[in-house]
């Protein structure tokens, strides 16, 4: 996928960005309903930029909208890593490094998933 021929702007995965749909300022059904379900699926698991974009692709939208529906739910990409850290050690136990490794796994960055594990009492 060549991201510049379809995005007037796309940054690091898993940052907060402000990517600019190519048909700019026009705001389709698809992508309304892509924001729609983000803020669905985001308010009962945590994701990842990336990996929020990956579900909502394999939902049946196109890149385009999963990508401006990432771009505008709001997501605080670092608070997300924060959750899903606690999600996995709610259930087992890990490693500093091991879970680092996990939350990079899941698609944060490296300066999310250190973020979490520091604020999870690592």
């Amino acid at each position: 996928y060549d991201a510049a021929a379809n995005m007037a702007t796309v940054d690091e995965p898993g940052k907060k960005q402000t990517a600019v749909p190519a048909q700019s300022g026009n705001i389709t059904l698809g992508m309304q309903n892509a924001l729609k379900k983000a803020h669905s699926y985001l308010s009962w698991m945590a994701f990842s930029y990336s990996g929020l974009i990956n579900q909502l692709e394999f939902e049946g939208f196109t890149m385009d909208e999963a990508i401006y529906a990432a771009d505008n739910c709001g997501a605080d990409w670092y608070e997300q890593a924060v959750k899903k850290g606690e999600s996995y050690l709610s259930w087992g136990a890990f490693s500093r490094s091991s879970l680092i490794e996990q939350l990079e796994f899941e698609g944060f960055t490296t300066d999310q998933a250190t973020h979490a594990v520091n604020k999870l009492g690592y």
